[in-house]
């Protein structure tokens, strides 16, 4: 097999280390890398993912951006989706045990991981495994010794069991079994280096305990932060509404990316985006110095997350199209229609316009088209629209009016 050429340690270690909020331990990173380097062997770099949900937000692709970075500079990639311990459920960050998944809901989730992971990462450079590969072998027996490997107190040092004792909450057995299982990954994958967010703490720790115990290196552990979301405030989380989808058009990824809040940018440049530290601080002096606008360093933000996901092309779209719809508050080139045919034709003259943003999906629910109505976000034939109790009139849709929802959501319904 033939040796890879790689970049110096120093070089490959200041790309690595970019927006990393802890190395365990960067010494031991440093050695594998000058070991890498001296044989022309790549590192095996993993990040394993439970599909639990179908969709994959912004902040879930900090980690991954951070895999890609390893494949950049030529080590194997692994991506390893947890479709047996996804059935157990990761006890992190849970105040109660969480109901298991059957495994339909978990393969189906697992194939729209991987059709949207690619967007980032080179599927023909990625190695994808499963681990219902060696966990699914395991015999009571082979259970049994790997849960002779680890203490019980320090399994209840963790803090999520230890805030559920305190408060007299139960805990399953089967949560005490989930770091060891996925540490048993590790050993399967012969793994250099592991990448988890910072809550992946303890789990990566044991990672390591096991490896050690079944006689093999101990990985080096990379943990990431956790991108906040939209709110500035809570991490980026579906159940909060604070998410960026990247599945999600430019145009609604775009205008999302724009209602982040200042303080946040340099943030979303470092984990959302390849650019290196030296030019983050680049772009954050222009802004101090007033020779770049935090409107235009905002955009530049955008356009680049965008293109990671969509291309340049529909990149460049989406910001033209934030120019002439919010900046320089035309109506875009564009106008979407939205075709009724698809639902029943309502008896009645007139329907609510909190329906209709549902029906046609410019909304995740009714509560939240009503949330947008009272904010003042939604316009009917030009006009802002406060009550979310407002009628639409049937002439009016057969009429083509226009229908604006949110900043950059400009739709025509017809019949």
């Amino acid at each position: 097999m033939a040796q890879t050429k790689f970049k110096p340690v120093e070089e490959q270690l200041a790309y690595l280390k970019k927006g990393v909020a802890e190395i365990i331990r960067e010494e031991d990173l440093k050695a594998k890398l000058e070991q890498s380097v001296k044989t022309g062997k790549p590192l095996r770099v993993y990040l394993g993912v439970d599909p639990t949900a179908p969709d994959i937000h912004l902040g879930h692709t900090v980690v991954l951006r951070k895999l890609k970075h390893f494949q950049d500079l030529g080590h194997t990639a692994i991506f390893l989706i947890g479709d047996f311990s996804a059935m157990i459920g990761d006890p992190t960050g849970q105040s109660e045990t969480r109901p298991p998944l059957t495994r339909e809901q978990v393969d189906a989730n697992a194939k729209t991981y991987l059709a949207q992971v690619f967007k980032l990462l080179d599927p023909k450079k990625t190695e994808v495994r499963y681990n219902s590969e060696w966990l699914e072998k395991l015999s009571s027996y082979d259970v049994v010794r790997l849960c002779g490997h680890y203490r019980l107190a320090r399994m209840l040092e963790r803090e999520d069991f230890r805030s559920r004792l305190a408060n007299n909450q139960p805990i399953s057995v089967h949560e005490l079994l989930y770091p060891l299982l996925t540490a048993y990954d590790a050993v399967a994958l012969q793994s250099d280096v592991e990448i988890g967010a910072t809550e992946q703490r303890f789990n990566l720790l044991v990672h390591r305990d096991i490896q050690r115990e079944y006689g093999v290196p101990s990985e080096v552990a990379l943990t990431m932060p956790i991108l906040v979301g939209l709110d500035g405030q809570r991490k980026m989380s579906k159940s909060l509404n604070n998410y960026i989808g990247i599945t999600e058009s430019p145009q609604e990824m775009f205008g999302k990316m724009m209602s982040i809040p200042d303080e946040l940018m340099s943030s979303y440049y470092e984990l959302a985006t390849d650019r290196m530290p030296q030019e983050i601080a680049a772009i954050k002096e222009e802004i101090t110095s007033g020779t770049l606008h935090p409107m235009d360093a905002k955009m530049k933000l955008a356009q680049e997350v965008i293109s990671s996901f969509h291309g340049e092309e529909a990149a460049r779209k989406a910001a033209e199209h934030f120019q002439r719809v919010f900046r320089d508050k035309e109506l875009p080139n564009e106008i979407e229609e939205m075709s009724w045919q698809n639902f029943v034709f309502p008896q009645t003259k007139s329907l609510p316009l909190v329906r209709l943003i549902f029906l046609f999906k410019l909304a995740p629910s009714r509560t939240e088209a009503e949330r947008l109505i009272k904010q003042g976000a939604v316009e009917w034939d030009g006009k802002r629209i406060s009550d979310p109790s407002f009628q639409v009139s049937i002439d009016d849709i057969a009429k083509g009016k226009l229908l604006k929802v949110g900043k950059l959501r400009v739709v025509t319904v017809v019949l």
